[in-house]
C-alpha cells in the first residue's frame, strides 16, 4: 500500500499542493547567486573551466524558478542550494586549485594541496542529500527517518559518481585542457577522496539538519 500524507509524522506532512511560500527567501537567494555569477563571468582564470564549473548553477536557476509554483522547496533548502552555488562559482572563478580561501587553509594547516575542492565535494553530498530528503518525504515516497536517510545518502553518492564520470569524459575529450577542471593537483586518489567527501557531506546533513529540515518543511504547510 503506498504511503499517504496521513501516515507521516506531523513534521513530515507535505503542504497543500496549491500553497506557495513567500518569494522573499528564494528571491533574495537567487539575486545573490545571479550577482555572484555575473561578477565571476567578467574575468575568470580560465573561461572554459569556469563554464564547466558553473554549469550546474546555470541549470539549477531556471529549474528552481520553473518549479517554484508547482513544488516550492523549504526556505532552508533554498538557502543551502544558494550556498552550494556560491561554492561552485568561487571554484569556477579561480579554478579549485587556486581559490584563495583554500590557499589560506593550506598554509594554516600546513597541507600539501589546496583543499577547496574537498569543500566543494562535501557540499556536493550535503545539499543534494537534503534535496532528495525533501522530495522523498513530502512526496510520501518513503516512510521512516532511517530509510529516508539511507536513500538520501545513496542518492548523493550516485550524483557524486556521475560527476566523476563527467570529469573522466572531460579528460578524454579535452586532454591537457581538462587539468584545471579536474583539479587533482597530482593526487592519484583524488576521485576516491571526492566521493568520500560527498559521503561525509550527505551523512552530516542527515545528522545535523534532519530535525531543522522537518521543521522548515512543516512550516510550508502552515
Amino acid at each position: 500500500m503506498p504511503t499517504t500524507a496521513s501516515d507521516l509524522p506531523p513534521a513530515m506532512t507535505p503542504p497543500p499542493a496549491t500553497h506557495r511560500p513567500p518569494l522573499a527567501v528564494p528571491g533574495a537567494t537567487a539575486a545573490i547567486v545571479v550577482a555572484a555569477l555575473a561578477a565571476s563571468a567578467v574575468a575568470p582564470y580560465d573561461r572554459p573551466t569556469w563554464l564547466l564549473e558553473v554549469f550546474p548553477v546555470l541549470i539549477a536557476l531556471p529549474l528552481l524558478a520553473f518549479t517554484w509554483r508547482r513544488f516550492p522547496l523549504s526556505d532552508l533548502l533554498y538557502v543551502l542550494i544558494g550556498l552550494h552555488a556560491l561554492v561552485l562559482i568561487l571554484g569556477g572563478t579561480h579554478t579549485y586549485a587556486r581559490v584563495p580561501l583554500g590557499s589560506w587553509l593550506q598554509e594554516l594547516f600546513d597541507m600539501q594541496r589546496n583543499p577547496y575542492d574537498r569543500i566543494g565535494h562535501f557540499f556536493q553530498g550535503f545539499v543534494p542529500a537534503l534535496v532528495a530528503r525533501e522530495i522523498l518525504l513530502r512526496g510520501a515516497w518513503v516512510r521512516g527517518r532511517r530509510m529516508a536517510a539511507f536513500l538520501c545518502i545513496c542518492v548523493a553518492l550516485a550524483i557524486s559518481a556521475c560527476y566523476e564520470f563527467i570529469e573522466w569524459w572531460a579528460a578524454i575529450l579535452l586532454g591537457q585542457g581538462a587539468d584545471e577542471f579536474l583539479g587533482t593537483q597530482g593526487d592519484p586518489w583524488d576521485t576516491q577522496w571526492d566521493m568520500f567527501m560527498a559521503l561525509v557531506g550527505a551523512g552530516s546533513a542527515m545528522v545535523l539538519l534532519g530535525r531543522l529540515h522537518d521543521h522548515r518543511m512543516a512550516a510550508l504547510a502552515r
